[in-house]
């Protein structure tokens, strides 16, 4: 994850978080399903980072950057606390 990370400006660690957030709550949405997740995240990564940063090809990279840092933090700890 610090590889991942290392691309993501301090400005957009809150949107890391926020994304985060947002996955736990269409997580437990009965009517999205999982598979769906990931792509809405990017989706929202993308706005937000281009709403952030201004609409160039480095905000679309970083938006798809943080929602994937978001999805693997997610799994890392689902993957790891949960399971042991």
């Amino acid at each position: 994850m610090d590889e991942l990370i290392k691309f993501v400006p301090e400005q957009l660690y809150i949107l890391v978080a926020g994304l985060c957030v947002v996955g736990v709550f269409l997580k437990n949405s009965p009517r999205i399903k999982d598979w769906t997740i990931p792509w809405l995240l990017t989706v929202l990564g993308v706005g937000f980072s281009i709403s952030l940063n201004g609409f160039n090809a480095t905000s679309i990279l970083q938006g798809i950057i943080c929602s994937g840092v978001s999805v693997y933090g997610n799994q890392l700890f689902k993957q790891t606390i949960k399971k042991s």
